[in-house]
Order: structure tokens, then C-alpha cells, then sequence
């Protein structure tokens, strides 16, 4: 007799963990021993394409949407001014956080390039941290920030029922603006730069290179990009609307396999006309990692809500709870590693860079050694958010 699939509790335990693996994977993609030795896996694509690391930004953003659905839903969906201010600080407190960190590893950079002995420790690092010429003003929390303000307000201020003509609306708009303008290369001529540079300026953007090696001012967190990554929440907003509205588990994974499969195949068929592109949130871009992150929430579902397979996921459950705290933790450490450092045989080096070249490199090899090293950083702060996970500390940023 064919049993049917068990009912669905009141939180799924796959949306903590699908948060904490795109958490861990940020971590650990962000901070190879040496940017010179990645597996190809681990990079971003140069351009056009898709690597895994090209998902693990999308699904943390697409999960950011089904959160939405499950939150406002309490609301019935309806804007009211304590939703509102709430909204707003919470924005502005995310998008100061990460200005802040941009400033702090700065501050750092600046420090340690002034030369000259004749200068204090206390004038250098004066002129560091006060020196806000070169501030990134956008980056990854930024980015969030302005996606969950917009995001929300789109869902609050709309229907439900209006939020899959709006996605459509946002994506064709975004595909005929970037058509029309011929913006689909890395040149700091595209719209994308060209809007990034009259609202910020150059100084204040992210410089990247070609594969040539030549720099270019284009931020892949720019503002015009961010329009279809409010299309990209908003989708995982309709599918945290698919699996809330549906009891039977076995009833959810199916209207996540087929969304996502639908999503995938809109969005490999857009290629040809917009392809595939991390850098400029393509239109493209959006529907196919959003069907990926579907359908690999939709596996996740299955594992750890019907089979209870759940033993492997406590690692990553640690992350998904404290999503944005441990990310900040991660940052902080990472640029403290990258920055502090001593002269070992007459040349100054980093704790990062000892530890990767005199420890791991040398037993490991160059590769390895690099990848060993991003491992471990994961680990450290694993162990930060499974303090807060052990405690029942929930830090909302």
C-alpha cells in the first residue's frame, strides 16, 4: 500500500541548512591561501558562464526570497508603518555594516602602503582610516541591503498575485536595456559602468581585470545590476508561496522540481539572446540559478524533511541560523589575517600569507595548500556559529 508523505511541520529544517551551505560556501570561496592558486570550480567566471561559486551568492539571495514569503506572510502581506521603519533599519543597519567593513579593510591597506619612519604609528593611522577617497561604496551586504528593502517593498505594496507579472516586467526591461545599449561586454563604457560611475565615481568603485590583465573600473555589485537581482527575491518569494500554501511534503518537492525546471529551461533558452552573466545579474543569470536553487532546495526538502538524513547537516546548520553575523565574523577575521603581519627572513608577510606558504603550500603543494587553508578558515568560524546554535543565540542583522 502505497503510504503517503509525511506532513510538513511548522519550519522546514532544509532552509536553515540550504542558508548555512551558501554562508560556508561565501566563507570559504572568499578566502582561498592565494587568489594564484584556485581550482577552477572554486573561481567566477571570467565573463559569460557559470561556475558552482557562481551559485552560491544566487541561492543565498533566492533563500533570502522564500524567507520573505514565510515572514510577511504573518502580515497577510500588508505594509504598515511598524513594518516599514523595521524594514528600513534593518536596510540602512546592513548596508553601514557593510560600508563599515569595506572602510575597515581599507583603513588596513592604506595603513601598511605609507612609508617613511619618520612618521608615528598614531599619524599613520590617522591618515589611514581618515583617507575615504578610495571607499568602496557598494559590495555583497550592500547589495542585500537594497535587495531586501526593495524586495519587500514590492511585496508589501503589490498582490501576490501581481508579483510574477512584475518579475517578467523586471527581467524583459533589464534584457531590451542592456540590448539597446550594447552593454554586454566588460567595458567601462556599458551602462552598467557608465551609471556606476556618474552616481559613485571611479575611486569608488570595484577595480576588476581582463584576462589580459587589464584593469578595469566595473562593480560587479553595481547599481544598475541590482535591478534584477529584486526580480531574483521575488522569485524565491513565489517559491516559498509554492511550499507554504501545499501541507504534503512530498506535494512540495514536486512544485519545486517543476518551477525550478521551467526556470532552468526559460532561462538556458535567454542565453542565446542575453547570456548567462554573474557580473551583470543578467536576465539569464537570474532564471537559471533560481531554478537550480530550487530544485536543489526541493533535494534538501527530501533529505533532511522526509528521509531525516539530518545527521550530516548539523555542520551547516550552524551557519544557516546566524547567517549574516558569522558572514561579518568571517569578514573582520579575514582581513585581520590578510593584514597583520611580521618580517620573516627580511620581508614582511601576512599571518595569512605565513601560514598559507611556509605551512601549507610546502607539504600540500600550491593548490591544495589553498584550498586546505579556506577549509580551515570555514572551520574557525563554524565554531562561532555553533557557540550561538549551541546557546539558542539568534543575531538578526
Amino acid at each position: 500500500m502505497k503510504q503517503k508523505a509525511p506532513i510538513a511541520s511548522s519550519r522546514l529544517l532544509s532552509l536553515d541548512v540550504l542558508r548555512g551551505i551558501t554562508i560556508a560556501g561565501m566563507i570559504m570561496v572568499n578566502n582561498p591561501g592565494s587568489w594564484g592558486s584556485i581550482y577552477a570550480p572554486l573561481g567566477h567566471a571570467q565573463w559569460n558562464g557559470l561556475t558552482p561559486t557562481d551559485l552560491v551568492f544566487p541561492f543565498f539571495m533566492f533563500i533570502m526570497g522564500v524567507s520573505m514569503y514565510l515572514s510577511y506572510k504573518k502580515f497577510d502581506f500588508k505594509i504598515s508603518s511598524q513594518t516599514f521603519t523595521k524594514l528600513l533599519r534593518r536596510s540602512v543597519l546592513l548596508f553601514l555594516i557593510g560600508l563599515g567593513i569595506g572602510w575597515f579593510s581599507l583603513s588596513f591597506r592604506q595603513f601598511n602602503a605609507i612609508e617613511g619612519d619618520e612618521l608615528s604609528f598614531f599619524a599613520k593611522l590617522w591618515m589611514a582610516v581618515s583617507d575615504l577617497e578610495n571607499l568602496r561604496i557598494l559590495g555583497v551586504l550592500q547589495r542585500l541591503a537594497l535587495v531586501s528593502f526593495f524586495g519587500a517593498l514590492t511585496i508589501l505594496l503589490f498582490k501576490p498575485k501581481r508579483i510574477p507579472w512584475i518579475i517578467g516586467f523586471i527581467l524583459l526591461f533589464y534584457w531590451i536595456l542592456m540590448a539597446a545599449t550594447g552593454s554586454y561586454m566588460q567595458d567601462e563604457n556599458s551602462l552598467v559602468a557608465v551609471i556606476d560611475r556618474a552616481v559613485l565615481g571611479v575611486s569608488h568603485m570595484y577595480t576588476d581585470h581582463l584576462p589580459d590583465g587589464t584593469a578595469v573600473v566595473f562593480d560587479p555589485e553595481g547599481i544598475l545590476s541590482t535591478l534584477p537581482c529584486i526580480a531574483h527575491v521575488l522569485l524565491g518569494f513565489w517559491a516559498g508561496k509554492l511550499i507554504s500554501e501545499t501541507k504534503e511534503m512530498g506535494e512540495k518537492i514536486q512544485k519545486l522540481f517543476i518551477f525550478g525546471t521551467i526556470l532552468l529551461f526559460v532561462g538556458f533558452l535567454l542565453d542565446y539572446g542575453f547570456p548567462i552573466n554573474k557580473k551583470i545579474w543578467s536576465s539569464s543569470f537570474v532564471l537559471t540559478t533560481c531554478g537550480l536553487g530550487s530544485l536543489f532546495l526541493g533535494l534538501l526538502i527530501w533529505i533532511i524533511d522526509i528521509k531525516h538524513k539530518r545527521k550530516w547537516s548539523v555542520f551547516f546548520e550552524s551557519f544557516g541560523v546566524n547567517p549574516m553575523f558569522v558572514y561579518v565574523v568571517a569578514a573582520i577575521l579575514s582581513i585581520l589575517l590578510g593584514n597583520i603581519g611580521f618580517t620573516y627572513l627580511g620581508e614582511w608577510t601576512s599571518v595569512k600569507g605565513f601560514v598559507y606558504s611556509q605551512w601549507l603550500s610546502p607539504v600540500f603543494g600550491e593548490y591544495l595548500g589553498s584550498l586546505i587553508f579556506a577549509l580551515c578558515f570555514v572551520t574557525i568560524n563554524w565554531f562561532v556559529g555553533h557557540i550561538l546554535y549551541k546557546k539558542k543565540i539568534y543575531i538578526k542583522l
